[in-house]
């Protein structure tokens, strides 16, 4: 289990990111038109995966908003994928309001990846939603760079993330 604090107050979550080195736990998500989609969809491609508690919260905004304008930089064999469990029809409304268009939104909603990933909060006030948590996954399937950040109001760290990514092969 991972311990991080939400405002202050500590809380752990159903387990531990996958190790750096490690292949990267296939996943099921739910896409805006409800239909399922696997991680290893996209086998071909390097993966970011922003992952956190809400969109409707300032920080999962920002981070969303974040990595959306850093995309347009990055190569055609690179996606970034915003994950929550939110319902794809918040994430679709949130992005349409906002003009986020180059990341891409996945729900975690009704799929056993928070498990998979070891981030489902099992303690505190946001127990089931996903922790804020960073996983760049190379183009091999392996884990290649991991953030669990240490409080849930705390911003990841974008620019380690996004070197990372670009370090991968």
């Amino acid at each position: 289990m991972a311990d991080i604090l939400l405002r202050g107050t500590p809380i752990t979550t159903v387990g531990e990111l996958p190790e750096v080195g490690s292949c990267a736990p296939d996943a099921t998500l739910v896409d805006a038109d409800l239909t399922d989609v696997k991680l290893s969809d996209y086998s071909d491609k390097k993966l970011l995966l922003n992952i956190f508690p809400s969109i409707d919260t300032g920080i999962c905004a920002q981070s969303a908003r974040t990595f959306n304008e850093a995309v347009a930089e990055l190569g055609d064999d690179i996606r970034i994928l915003c994950i929550s469990k939110d319902l794809p029809f918040a994430l679709g409304r949130f992005c349409a309001a906002e003009g986020i268009d180059g990341v891409k939104t996945l729900s975690a909603f009704r799929s056993s990846f928070g498990d998979d990933y070891g981030l489902t909060m099992a303690t505190g006030g946001l127990t089931t939603l996903l922790s804020r948590s960073i996983v760049v996954i190379d183009s091999a399937g392996q884990v290649a760079y991991t953030q669990q950040v240490p409080e849930i109001g705390q911003e990841p760290d974008y620019e380690a993330a996004l070197n990372a990514l670009a370090a991968t092969a």
